[in-house]
């Protein structure tokens, strides 16, 4: 069955129960988002389910598009796996998105039994043949967010402005609110996330520090530093550099403190975000915040936010962009591309970002 053959039988049938399997990670989760409304609006009467570790499945909460969370545990024993694979074939989908396209989501996708599992062509490790619908032009050099926009694509909504629905308790805007208030006035709020999880993504604390103690300096920001709560030591180290370099500085590091949600809440109330390729980033993106993202063994088209209003800065070393967790190379070449990303050049970036929005807001008032 050819791909557009099935692409056009899928853009008329009916379904009656809908499950989106997209366990992780975070910013891949964010950026399959906008797809919810484009389902909502395509099958109207269809529960939407969608599958999410466990630590995730707070970001999808109270969502208005679906009707139900299935977390998912990664550390799991057998009978555990079993069972969970149980329920979803008790569930009945029809239709059924693999969009992790992993031997363990490819699992779950022949489990459910559904009449249209769907799947990607950047899959691996055997779980395409868990699929008899590939969504075609989804392979692994497309843009994450083009790849899974070619959902709605699919479904004939590619014209669609993409949205990015979080639901906000009004708890978590006034925890972060609160959190904020110190640094409530008419200086702009910069957050900083300087975590990641690959070591290779992580550009150095104490070049974090050193940008974030200029737009101290030269625009009177606020910095607000985030994280989980393993990245604490790391923002505590850039909190005391913060507070070295400039003493009088207002700095918040909330890295440990935050649901999901509440994350999400931050990033709304900041103004601005600098960041490594994370999951933080595509959540600030999706939420409208302005990013200052940093690219060293990713690439910042494939894997960047979408839009013109980011500045994101890449490294120029030779292996740039080959998403590599481990550096490739060793003795003192071992991870130079930290290096070779100075930090003249991440704060070009940041301050073209605060002074382009900033005279935008000026533009506005008056």
């Amino acid at each position: 069955m050819s791909s557009q053959h099935s692409l056009s039988q899928l853009n008329q049938i009916e379904a009656k129960r809908i499950c989106i399997i997209k366990p992780s990670a975070l910013g891949d989760v964010v950026q399959t988002l906008p797809i919810l409304p484009v389902l909502r609006k395509r099958f109207p009467d269809a529960p939407i389910s969608w599958v999410i570790r466990d630590s995730f499945a707070n970001l999808l909460e109270g969502h208005p598009n679906i009707n139900e969370i299935i977390p998912f545990s990664r550390r799991s024993s057998a009978r555990y796996w079993w069972s969970f694979l149980k329920e979803l074939k008790q569930r009945q989908f029809d239709l059924v998105f693999d969009l992790q396209g992993l031997l363990r989501t490819g699992v779950m996708t022949a489990a459910t039994g559904a009449r249209w599992r769907v799947g990607i062509e950047a899959a691996r490790e055997g779980s395409h043949l868990a699929c008899n619908l590939t969504i075609p032009d989804t392979g692994r050099l497309v843009p994450a967010h083009l790849k899974y926009w070619r959902v709605a694509e699919a479904l004939g909504s590619g014209e669609t402005q993409r949205q990015t629905k979080i639901h906000l308790d009004k708890e978590d805007t006034i925890w972060a609110r609160n959190k904020l208030s110190p640094q409530s006035n008419a200086t702009p709020t910069l957050a900083i996330h300087a975590g990641a999880q690959w070591i290779t993504k992580r550009w150095p604390p104490e070049s974090f520090a050193a940008v974030g103690a200029k737009a101290i300096r030269h625009f009177r920001c606020n910095v607000v530093l985030v994280g989980t709560a393993d990245e604490r030591p790391l923002t505590n180290h850039i909190e005391q550099l913060l507070h070295k370099f400039v003493p009088t500085g207002r700095v918040t590091n909330l890295a440990g403190e935050t649901t999901l949600k509440q994350l999400a809440a931050v990033l709304i109330e900041s103004d601005f975000l600098l960041t490594n390729d994370s999951g933080p980033m595509h959540l600030a993106a999706g939420l409208g915040t302005p990013v200052t993202g940093i690219f060293t063994c990713t690439n910042s088209v494939r894997s960047g936010p979408p839009g013109d209003q980011h500045e994101l800065v890449s490294t120029n070393v030779d292996c740039a962009g080959s998403y590599n967790k481990r550096c490739p190379k060793r003795g003192p070449h071992n991870l130079c591309c930290m290096e070779e990303l100075e930090t003249g050049r991440v704060w070009k970036a940041l301050s073209r970002l605060i002074s382009h929005h900033m005279a935008q807001k000026s533009t506005k008032a008056a």
